[in-house]
């Protein structure tokens, strides 16, 4: 399912993207899923899928959604004012590892329930006693119909953690420091696509990611890598690797989400590259707002006003200022973008600002709804927690959560297996004030 290294997987997955994205596909859709139903060859397939890529823009698409970075940049609102960074060494490193903390933490709380509806995953708590979620998944045994035990179920549910479990959302966390690490703050595309090829598992990650990392196999380069043969290229996956572009920018949201763009274009184009850049800027916004609802202004000027994501972002804070109860909000979001893959960029992210929303300032509330609205479980916790962590530091995040995971974080990057998130966290905020200190000193020379 959805390998790209199938021509029939490939074709299928493209034909959603473009139907998705306001391609005209009516002319091949016959095609298409004859060539499907009746095992077509790979000349057929790939033929297919050329012809796919010319299909013109349906007449009157309401929707513009660049992919380059000048056009993004000028298509986006005035961003709302935020206060300055005015936290000491000692605060900006709790901050930070806040947000790497609640990154994991929310991580794990969703990765045992990942690709599980919403309505089995309620029914599941229900029946375990653990619905709304206060603490970590509790496992049943046996696990009740629908359920299936998965490599998680021994290593990220309640009593059974001991680290924060391996993950492609936290790999990425570590992968995006190592990539500012080697190649500093204006690293190239190219430069984040050779550190994977040299550090990251080819079969560890997936969809868009992995249709990236073929691409650079076969010797194409960026950015044509997010769209040779990538029907995943507004999924997820770029949004869940924004984290550390935002803790490295805190208070400057602009410079997180140009960091976010050179990551993202490797492998996505459009919304799932606006999904990475309103994440970082979310987050680097979380350090100096005074609100949530504040930060999230400010990370939804970033997306292009008349793109899918921005209109669904809008669409979230229509539904919180109805007053609406959660799971009535959840409703709502789930008539509107049920049908879209549960690893899309656009319906996660708005379940992300939902669950910061109605968390009302609480982090077990916050990375609960986060996880119980279904959808890309590991990824949305994974988000709210950092965020959350981001905003209120470690002294918000109650000790039920933190303590299992023992510092320590499982990982696939080489040489990076069991690393201290305190490090880790230690290393971030090294660079984060390095990114800093020149308006700093500069700051102080024009007072002296």
């Amino acid at each position: 399912m959805h390998d790209v290294l199938d021509l029939r997987d490939l074709l299928a997955d493209e034909l959603v993207q473009r139907r998705e994205s306001g391609s005209d596909v009516s002319s091949l859709e016959g095609e298409v899923e004859t060539a499907l139903r009746d095992g077509a060859d790979a000349l057929r397939l790939s033929a297919l899928l050329d012809a796919l890529e010319r299909t013109p823009m349906v007449d009157g698409w309401p929707y513009e959604e660049p992919s380059a970075a000048e056009e993004i940049v000028a298509a986006r609102a005035e961003l709302p004012a935020l206060p300055p960074l005015e936290l000491s060494d000692a605060q900006l490193l709790d901050r930070i590892t806040a947000a790497w903390l609640g990154r994991c933490a929310g991580c794990v709380l969703g990765k045992p329930l990942e690709g599980i509806d919403r309505a089995p995953i309620r029914a599941y708590l229900e029946r375990t006693g653990a619905y709304p979620l206060t603490d970590y998944v509790p496992r049943e045994e046996p696990l009740p119909g629908g359920f299936e035990t998965y490599d998680s179920w021994s290593t990220a549910t309640r009593g059974n953690i001991v680290a924060s479990a391996r993950d492609d959302d936290t790999d990425y966390t570590i992968l995006g420091l190592m990539v500012l690490e080697t190649h500093g703050f204006d690293f190239t595309p190219a430069q984040v696509g050779e550190l994977w090829l040299e550090r990251l598992p080819f079969l560890q990650i997936y969809t868009a990611e992995r249709a990236a990392y073929r691409n650079l196999l076969h010797g194409i380069a960026a950015p044509e890598t997010a769209t040779v043969r990538n029907p995943y290229r507004e999924w997820i996956g770029a949004q869940i690797r924004a984290d550390v572009f935002g803790y490295v920018a805190p208070g400057d949201p602009v410079a997180a989400a140009e960091m976010a763009y050179r990551d993202a274009a490797l492998s996505h184009v459009a919304n799932g590259i606006y999904g990475e850049q309103w994440a970082a800027g979310l987050i680097a916004a979380a350090f100096t707002a005074a609100t949530m609802r504040d930060a999230l202004d400010v990370a939804c000027a970033l997306v292009p006003p008349r793109s899918r994501l921005a209109e669904a972002l809008r669409f979230v804070d229509e539904l919180h200022a109805r007053g609406l109860d959660w799971e009535v909000a959840r409703d709502e979001l789930e008539v509107r973008y049920g049908a879209l893959s549960f690893v899309h960029t656009i319906q996660n992210a708005a379940v992300v600002a939902a669950a910061l929303l109605w968390g009302d300032g609480d982090f077990t509330r916050t990375i609960g709804l986060a996880v119980q609205a279904g959808w890309d479980t590991d990824c949305n916790g994974a988000t709210a927690g950092s965020v959350f962590g981001a905003m209120h530091g470690s002294t918000a995040l109650p000790e039920r959560w933190v303590a299992p995971l023992n510092d320590t974080i499982r990982s696939a990057i080489f040489n990076c297996d069991g690393s201290r998130i305190s490090e880790l966290a230690q290393r971030t905020a090294a660079l984060a004030r390095q990114r800093t200190a020149p308006a700093a000193a500069t700051a102080g020379a024009a007072g002296d």
